[in-house]
């Protein structure tokens, strides 16, 4: 199983930006797809994630009402749409991917994409 995360870059406070995470290998169809970040000295955070059964979705109190998490079945790629971004938002971005019991535990994921970087200037 492989995830290939990109969509990172520069981007001004306020902008937006789309990260896209390709999942092959495999089927999915019970996995959970999380999002998480990781900001410099700091610990990895849990940004969302989504079923890919039924498309539920569930996000930090951070990034509630500017992320927005989504799916393309027939792509196997997941979505992590961020807006209304804050210098606070920089972080490299990982997809993670599994049978999850606890969606916001990084450990409980089975594989990991390679990150994009995402900075916000002020």
């Amino acid at each position: 199983v492989q995830l290939q995360a990109c969509g990172g870059g520069l981007v001004q406070a306020g902008g937006s930006l789309r990260l896209s995470c390709a999942a092959s290998g495999r089927t999915f169809s019970s996995y959970v797809m999380g999002w998480f970040r990781q900001a410099p000295r700091k610990e990895r955070e849990f940004v969302g994630a989504i079923r890919w059964s039924g498309g539920s979705t569930y996000y930090a109190d951070s990034v509630k009402g500017r992320f927005t998490i989504s799916r393309d079945n027939a792509k196997n790629t997941v979505y992590l749409q961020m807006n209304s971004l804050k210098p606070e938002d920089t972080a490299v971005y990982y997809c993670a991917g599994g049978y999850v019991k606890h969606l916001g535990v990084g450990n409980e994921y089975d594989y990991w994409g390679q990150g994009t970087l995402v900075t916000v200037s002020s």
